[in-house]
């Protein structure tokens, strides 16, 4: 036997990387642009007096939070990675300092100025500490002692914040002014330092988090991960949106600020990335269920038709006298068996196998079934849809059994490579071979006609070329 070859570990698709780092760019330009408007320009306003809209905003933030939230939860449920726990942990300490805080300080008498902004501030400023942890874990799995830790980080936290502040709200400082500026066509820096510093450093933490996730997206298995894609232009654009809080005050709940709107579009952008997250979930549960039900069947037809072709052929063996007859007929039920195996094959396996070790293993069945040697010399870069693999392996096993059983070979070769623009498999032997314009008279043949249909299926074409003693190779180009 021969070794299965490739053309080695592949470079890191520059596309890809390329691709996940446009949007980022996209939402930071855009980021920066309104905010650079807003600062140069007079007739646009950092802040609008408008209670409902930004009341609205609020709400449907603190909605897309928690649904990415409880998105992340369940995918670390699945997966046990720390980052998918530290973002989910992240966002909900997002969500929570936003309506939901406001309300419950409400509620417990708390909204002097005080309380209401030291600790929504508090609290966002660490759920955007978790997403750059998050950002930073990678594909770490969580340890069993961490896990209930990390899982009950946001609520102590939340839980602790709410009593300190109540035994504190007599000694908190003074976080703002009582009232707004009285232009918003300037930045207004203004509020307590510590105040201040909360916005920069949550801004800062955005930013990191949104190179990290950007960098993240391009390279690994996080290329294929549809959220992970979306968090970098997602968290560029939160980024920005703290900028322009630090900017003007904007802690005010019946002003709409541009920094609500730079943060909606954060958020939305979030969306984006659930919704094609839940997609392809849904759509991997699609595909295993149909996986299942065809490995189901491929059950079935291994315990009944499998065996019942089994019992014909040895019943045919032991009792049928005419030897002419008798050959005849266990041939039959060779071809009969070799297509029911081929079926369950088929059934049985993932689609996400490499085209190189399908076509082998379909040979090797064949090989082993005749005990014949098999060589095999197959590029691992070439690849076929679904329809062009069954064909594919239809006619490897087709050429292999030929080789064996009417070429009389005892060694076939199989190759698979690439030619230019063109994709080409060969099985090659040396075996009797035959004149192949003789056999296209004959109406049984060697199946050529069979092979040669389904090549065309795959919009390609097949040649035979055999000499009578100097063996046989079958090339199929596509």
């Amino acid at each position: 036997m021969g070794h299965v070859g490739g053309p080695g570990p592949r470079r890191p698709d520059r596309g890809v990387a390329a691709l996940s780092v446009l949007p980022t760019l996209a939402a930071a330009g855009t980021g920066l642009a309104i905010t650079a408007a807003i600062v140069d320009t007079p007739y646009l306003l950092f802040a609008y007096h408008d209670a409902k809209l930004h009341l609205v905003l609020d709400a449907a933030d603190t909605g897309v939070a928690l649904l990415v939230a409880y998105l992340l939860w369940g995918r670390y449920r699945r997966s046990r990675r720390l980052q998918d726990l530290l973002l989910a942990g992240g966002l909900l300490l997002l969500a929570i300092a936003g309506l939901g805080m406001a309300l419950a300080l409400h509620l417990l008498g708390l909204d002097d100025g005080r309380a209401d902004v030291w600790l929504p501030v508090t609290v966002r400023v660490l759920g955007a500490s978790l997403i750059v942890a998050a950002a930073v874990s990678g594909v770490r799995l969580v340890r069993d002692r961490w896990a209930h830790v990390l899982t009950a980080l946001p609520w102590v936290t939340v839980a602790l914040g709410l009593v300190l502040t109540y035994a504190l709200r007599d000694v908190l400082p003074v976080a703002l002014a009582e009232s707004p500026p009285v232009s918003a066509q300037r930045p207004v820096i203004a509020g307590h330092p510590a105040l201040l510093v909360a916005h920069g450093l949550t801004a800062a933490c955005f930013a990191v988090a949104s190179v990290l996730f950007t960098v993240r997206a391009g390279s690994g298995p996080a290329r294929r991960d549809e959220l992970i894609r979306w968090l970098g232009p997602a968290f560029a654009l939160a980024a920005f949106a703290r900028l322009n809080y630090l900017l003007f005050p904007s802690l005010y709940s019946d002003w709409f600020y541009t920094g609500d709107l730079l943060r909606t579009g954060s958020y939305a952008v979030l969306l984006v990335g659930a919704a094609r997250e839940i997609s392809r979930y849904w759509s991997a549960q699609a595909r295993a269920a149909v996986l299942e039900d065809r490995r189901r069947l491929a059950r079935e037809l291994h315990d009944g038709v499998v065996q019942e072709l089994a019992y014909i052929r040895l019943e045919t063996l032991t009792s049928v006298e005419d030897s002419g007859h008798r050959d005849r007929m266990v041939a039959a039920c060779d071809r009969a068996l070799d297509e029911a195996r081929a079926a369950i094959d088929a059934l049985g396996r993932s689609t996400d196998e490499p085209l190189g070790f399908v076509l082998h293993r379909a040979a090797r069945q064949v090989a082993d079934r005749y005990h014949a040697r098999l060589e095999v010399e197959l590029d691992d870069s070439v690849h076929a849809d679904d329809d062009q693999r069954h064909a594919l392996i239809r006619i490897t096993r087709e050429a292999v059994s030929n080789a064996i059983r009417h070429g009389r070979a005892d060694r076939v070769r199989l190759l698979l490579e690439r030619d230019e623009e063109r994709r080409r498999l060969v099985v090659r032997d040396e075996g009797m071979g035959f004149d192949p314009a003789t056999v296209r008279r004959n109406t049984t043949g060697y199946g050529l006609t069979s092979m040669e249909e389904r090549a065309s299926a795959l919009r390609g074409s097949v040649n035979i070329h055999s000499t009578p003693g100097e063996g046989t190779t079958v090339a199929v180009t596509w």
